[in-house]
């Protein structure tokens, strides 16, 4: 018994020794802190594992869709205009159906290889799918990868909503694995091909075939197919009508996805990269749309908001802009009517008008061309042409921030600056005469003074922050409107006139809607800016109200207060006229798309009865009433807006014996160094009191009017105004 219990005593104190030398050794550090993170990572995994296990045994379970191939989208986004009208609605679509068996297999290839590579094998979700994009989008910060299989682009199309929820997505795996337990595989890309949207109001693959190539399905090229394939991801964006250029370097990823899944052959792929797009001529488009251009931009504004083009026409919303319907319709009316009366019948001969409110931006008129179904090119954001004459108006706003009055007087007589000698039309001068006259009658010797006396530097400064982005040359040629410029941005600049100064970014957008009426987005405050001051706009207006009663743009005058410039450029190859009233301004461009000239086209013509149709209509709502500036006094001009009388000419004697105008008739001067074309152009259905003369180079007015006299000459003006304190326009306050 004692040898047992000493024998126990020595093992325990054995071990005693063990554990003390033991818990004496130095210990790895973070073993603790990795076998947690071991743990964790397991339990994560296993409850991963236990997550996706359960979900599956869930959409497992889903029962099947009842008349599931019996389905067709109900697509019910509508675009309204304020006044409550549907400019553009997408229930109105094309669904060309075709059996799968008809659709070539390159094409089922492409969209396989594009879109779900996998489609054959997943189970109508795939969840590594979804891993891998979701990684990817973590470590870009944005959304780059998508995860959607065809079968969940089906679920979306057909039965859900495009808002980028978690709820949705859910929802989206839960429908396509019910669709696909209710159909084949076949059934599914068949049900795809037929009803996904792929641009100008197609839905299906024969229905853009028809669009974009005119063709039957089975009559389209491998690169064509490619094409039609890469379209889904962004319609809009990859649209060969927009951006041709986009559509091909898709088309081109879609070929290299084709040839990395051996579904084609390198020298099928080298060929097919270098193939042209060859477009329809006359593309057909199949949505109910009075206001295309528009709605095209609206599209745009929505991209911006966050909303991608699958979301809005597929997402039943309601979206509330800003277009003025009865005003749109006269727009679309009288370019056709105005361009068909003058002969202007070519597809190349086109028109746009953009007009918009200087008090809070509302876009009220947008026309990008005179048929959208002939040309998608949008001509009032796209189109970058020079303005001629109606430049004129900021070289002379540049030289009354710098003091000049519009009563001071400036020679109109030739000038030689540098190699450059601009004269006017004909050659015929007018002597010394006022500031506002020279704009009046539009001389062009008169705007290379008035950009000589401010700088060059002045006016392009003055035209950027008014708005205009497109490069100006420094070049003294540009006070004659040398330049291109966009039309979106040369009348918002025009609405700093009319708004004291203040430049205001134009918006489409007023309120959007969901299928349940919930308001997703209002339109807050618009981006204005004050870059003229209160006096400069004010006189610039007291100007410019001279053109329309007086001078070059007469056939503009819709009997009430309002301000304008009319523009024409070299040869004839564009017209302009810009003008507004105190409440909406607009602009109209009228010329050829080839850049060829078309004779007898002038600013005071065309573009000025176009503008004069639509502000009737535009400005009906506002009154007769005038600016709220102050008072501006033009020497010897009668401010009433009855039959104003015209200026005479000059008798000053320095006109060095060059011609003079004759009496009564106002011309204006071409934005060009060289004489215009003397030969009216052809038109017998023309007015004949609009024909414009063979000796001139530019449109006289429509009726002459009686000349009065204008004060003798003087060095300087003593009509200097004191500068006026600023003030905010009511609606800024």
């Amino acid at each position: 018994m004692s040898n047992s219990y000493e024998r126990y005593k020595r093992q325990r104190a054995n071990r005693d020794y063990y554990m003390r030398g033991y818990s004496n050794l130095p210990q790895k550090k973070g073993n603790k802190f990795f076998n947690n993170l071991k743990m964790f990572v397991i339990i994560t995994f296993a409850m991963l594992l236990a997550g996706f296990t359960a979900f599956n045994l869930y959409l497992s379970s889903l029962p099947p869709i009842e008349n599931l191939e019996d389905f067709k989208p109900n697509i019910v986004t509508k675009f309204y205009s304020q006044d409550g009208e549907v400019i553009k609605t997408f229930t109105a679509y094309t669904y060309d159906r075709v059996d799968l068996a008809d659709v070539p297999e390159q094409l089922k290839q492409a969209l396989i290889a594009t879109e779900d590579k996998n489609f054959y094998k997943h189970s109508g979700y795939d969840i590594f799918g979804i891993v891998r994009s979701s990684i990817q989008n973590v470590i870009a910060r944005q959304a780059v990868q998508g995860a959607s299989t065809l079968t969940q682009q089906l679920a979306r199309i057909l039965f859900l909503s495009n808002e980028r929820t978690l709820t949705r997505k859910i929802k989206e795996i839960e429908v396509a694995a019910r669709i696909e337990k209710t159909i084949s595989k076949d059934k599914i890309l068949e049900m795809y091909l037929n009803n996904v949207y792929l641009g100008g109001g197609a839905y299906g693959v024969s229905a853009a075939s028809k669009l974009y190539f005119n063709k039957k399905l089975n009559k389209l090229t491998l690169p064509e197919l490619a094409l039609i394939a890469g379209l889904p991801q962004a319609p809009s964006v990859y649209n060969p009508y927009n951006n041709k250029d986009l559509a091909i370097k898709r088309r081109n990823q879609v070929l290299k996805r084709m040839l990395t899944m051996k579904y084609i052959t390198q020298d099928e792929y080298e060929k097919a990269i270098d193939a042209p797009v060859k477009l329809s001529t006359l593309p057909t488009f199949y949505t109910t749309n009075k206001a295309p251009y528009f709605s095209d931009y609206v599209l745009k504004e929505l991209q911006k908001l966050g909303f991608s083009e699958t979301d809005i026409i597929g997402g039943g919303y309601k979206v509330i802009t800003t277009l003025d319907s009865k005003a749109q319709d006269v727009a679309n009316e009288s370019i056709l009517r105005n361009m068909r009366a003058w002969g202007l019948t070519k597809k190349s001969h086109q028109a746009a008008v953009f007009s918009f409110s200087p008090i809070d931006g509302r876009i009220l008129v947008y026309a990008g061309g005179k048929n959208y179904v002939e040309s998608q090119y949008d001509r009032v954001t796209q189109a970058i042409r020079p303005p001629g004459s109606a430049f004129k108006p900021i070289v002379y706003a540049a030289a009354l921030e710098k003091g000049i009055s519009p009563n001071d007087l400036v020679d109109d007589s030739p000038i030689t600056i540098g190699n450059w000698s601009p004269h006017n039309s004909n050659h015929s001068y007018r002597g010394k005469i006022p500031v506002y006259k020279a704009l009046m009658v539009s001389s062009n010797v008169c705007a290379a003074r008035m950009i000589q006396e401010v700088g060059i530097r002045s006016v392009i400064q003055l035209a950027k922050v008014l708005g205009i982005t497109t490069p100006l040359e420094y070049d003294y040629t540009i006070s004659l409107g040398s330049n291109g410029v966009k039309l979106f941005e040369f009348v918002r600049a025009y609405g700093a006139f009319a708004n004291g100064g203040y430049v205001v970014q134009p918006y489409a957008i007023e309120r959007i809607e969901d299928s349940r009426g919930r308001v997703l987005y209002r339109a807050g405050k618009t981006k204005s800016s004050h870059q003229l001051s209160l006096k400069t706009a004010a006189e610039m207006t007291a100007m410019m109200k001279t053109v329309i009663l007086s001078g070059t743009g007469t056939a503009a005058n819709i009997g009430k207060p309002a301000a304008g410039k009319t523009g024409t450029t070299d040869d004839y190859k564009d017209a302009y006229f810009v003008g507004y009233t105190p409440d909406v301004v607009t602009g109209v461009w009228v010329g050829d798309d080839n850049n060829k000239k078309i004779p007898g086209l002038y600013g005071g013509t065309i573009p000025a009865r176009i503008w004069k149709d639509i502000m009737t209509v535009a400005t009906k709502a506002a009154g007769n009433k005038d600016f709220d500036y102050p008072t501006v006094d033009l020497a010897n001009y009668n401010l009433g807006f009855g039959k104003a009388k015209v200026i005479g000419d000059d008798e000053n004697p320095s006109n060095e014996g060059k011609a003079i105008v004759p009496e009564g008739t106002v011309k204006e001067e071409s934005g060009n160094n060289k004489p215009a074309e003397e030969k009216p152009a052809a038109n017998p259905q023309k007015p004949a009191e609009e024909t414009p003369q063979p000796q001139a180079t530019s449109e006289p007015q429509t009726k002459p009017q009686a000349s009065a006299p204008v004060p003798a000459a003087k060095p300087v003006s003593t009509n200097k105004i004191a500068p006026i304190p600023m003030a905010v326009p009511e609606s800024l306050r």
